[in-house]
């Protein structure tokens, strides 16, 4: 047996879920972050916890967090990630659903 660093789970929809959240945490814990999502989504302040509800909120997140090549990076730092697994959380989360 090989000791090296833990295995991270396969993306599937709930850990592309899981990094959607965190990716809402990251832009929520800096105020010009959050700010620029809410312009960019049109939400507003008051109405966002209704709206992460929704479906497609999360997705959401994932679009605006990979549009942005350096927001993608220091996310994907942030959370332990390399960015091919956040935009593969995007594309699962953007794609057509299972359920």
């Amino acid at each position: 047996m090989v000791l090296g660093a833990p295995r991270k789970p396969k993306m599937n929809r709930e850990v592309a879920e899981d990094m959607a959240i965190k990716g809402l945490a990251f832009l929520a814990g800096d105020d010009e972050r959050l700010q620029c999502f809410l312009a960019l989504s049109g939400l507003d302040p008051a109405h966002l916890r209704q709206a992460a509800a929704e479906p497609g909120f999360l997705a959401g997140v994932m679009a605006h967090l990979a549009a942005d090549e350096t927001l993608l990076l220091q996310f994907a730092a942030e959370i332990g990630a390399a960015p091919e697994e956040v935009g593969a959380g995007c594309a699962l989360l953007a794609g057509p659903h299972a359920d």
